[in-house]
């Protein structure tokens, strides 16, 4: 019987899950730019691998975290970390509100959070409930979807993203979750609510401010916009020549 949360991830089932999570987060945490990124949380799940910030830590109590804190109360500068990874954060937490407005306050203005939840309306939440298991992941607040959603909202985040993953039954052994692995195509289209898990992805919004972006992504916007007018200008000169 797994005693944490990482050592379940070692599990057959935990294995199957932990691969869909990082294909998700890897699809993410590509296509989001800056400086700084943080990982709250399960720093034995590398959740920020696909990121290309030049910054990146993990936060938790214990190694192997590079950061050794607190996240009810972040040792980090207001407005400064760009993206903030949750997995699983929230639900072993007595306080999951308070981690993300720590969340909040770290994060400057467009910075986004990614997070991934144990869905309770599923077969992983019927499990928790119905069943005898008093180790991770079982003995967790599982926090529904919509409540996650509320918090976000009135801390000011807009949500941006997300999607339902893990439809097949929380087997334990990776034979019976092969043979259910229909389940992952059908889940989408039939019971699209009931997925084992959740991601959600938002963005930091501040009324009133403005957000000046990087000198260098202001660049490469100029870039783009001239380039028509520059190959229009070619195109004119070389229409203009003799034997044009």
């Amino acid at each position: 019987m797994s005693t944490t949360l990482a050592e379940w991830f070692a599990t057959p089932l935990g294995r199957y899950l932990a691969e869909r999570e990082q294909g998700y987060f890897d699809r993410t945490v590509a296509d989001i730019f800056g400086y700084y990124a943080l990982q709250v949380g399960l720093p034995e799940v590398d959740a920020l691998a696909a990121c290309r910030m030049p910054s990146r830590w993990t936060l938790d109590y214990d190694p192997p975290a590079r950061l050794l804190a607190d996240p009810h109360a972040l040792p980090l500068p207001d407005s400064t970390v760009d993206l903030i990874v949750m997995p699983h954060a929230l639900e072993f937490t007595d306080d999951p509100h308070l981690m993300l407005r720590e969340a909040w306050r770290v994060m400057r203005p467009e910075g986004q959070v990614v997070i991934a939840g144990f869905n309770p309306f599923s077969l992983y939440g019927l499990k928790r409930y119905f069943g005898r298991e008093q180790s991770p992941p079982w003995n967790g607040n599982f926090i529904g979807l919509w409540r996650v959603k509320d918090w976000l909202t009135l801390l000011g985040f807009d949500v941006v993203g997300g999607r339902l993953d893990a439809y097949a039954p929380p087997f334990r052994s990776m034979k019976w979750l092969a043979r259910f692995g229909f389940f992952e195509q059908a889940g989408d289209r039939w019971w699209p609510i009931a997925g084992g898990v959740y991601f959600l992805r938002a963005t930091k919004k501040v009324a009133g401010m403005r957000v000046l972006t990087p000198a260098w992504e202001r660049r490469e916007r100029r870039k783009r916009a001239l380039a028509p007018a520059a190959r229009a200008k070619e195109g004119l000169t070389t229409r203009g020549r003799p034997g044009g």
